[in-house]
């Protein structure tokens, strides 16, 4: 599993700066909290923090599918904080969008080749505060191929795990 987020860290360390990531320091494991696994970095422009989990149940008719993951990260660089993400396992259908339900309440993101966000900083704090309050996410998608999936993830230790990246990246 550690394998797999430092990896995790090298993808999206490329997302954030448009190009390699220039990592001066190694990833560190910042804590757990039920699914979620919290680290930092830090990159030419500041510290990186984020709280990545997988999973604990995926649906679909898919023969094969790569990493499936969401984060939500705060970055000096970018100037950004809490800022959600979904990584599907495969490329979302051109022009897609998908849907994330929380305790019946219902959020869109835009998609753009196997990533997914929400349109800006406002409706990441919905949906970060709507995790808060959740127990478990559903976040449904549409592959290129129009195969549908439907990936649930555990909310448990998501509060607590916020709290650890916010210290982590305080000051």
């Amino acid at each position: 599993m550690r394998r797999f987020i430092f990896l995790l860290v090298v993808l999206m360390g490329w997302t954030i700066s448009g190009g390699p990531p220039a990592v001066a320091e190694a990833v560190k494991h910042v804590g757990t909290s039920g699914k979620w696994l919290a680290y930092k970095f830090n990159e030419k422009g500041g510290r990186v923090c984020y709280l990545a989990s997988a999973p604990v149940r995926s649906e679909g008719k898919y023969t094969r599918r790569g990493d499936i993951y969401v984060l939500v990260t705060h970055s000096r660089a970018a100037k950004s904080r809490g800022v959600v993400s979904v990584v599907a396992g495969y490329t979302f259908a051109t022009d897609s969008e998908v849907e994330v339900r929380i305790s019946g309440r219902k959020f869109k993101m835009f998609t753009q080749d196997d990533r997914a966000w929400t349109e800006n900083g406002k409706a990441d704090a919905k949906l970060v505060q709507a995790m808060k309050r959740g127990m478990k996410m559903e976040v449904r998608g549409r592959s290129s191929r129009g195969t549908k999936t439907r990936d649930i993830y555990s909310l448990k230790g998501f509060t607590a795990g916020m709290r650890m990246i916010d210290k982590a990246c305080a000051g």
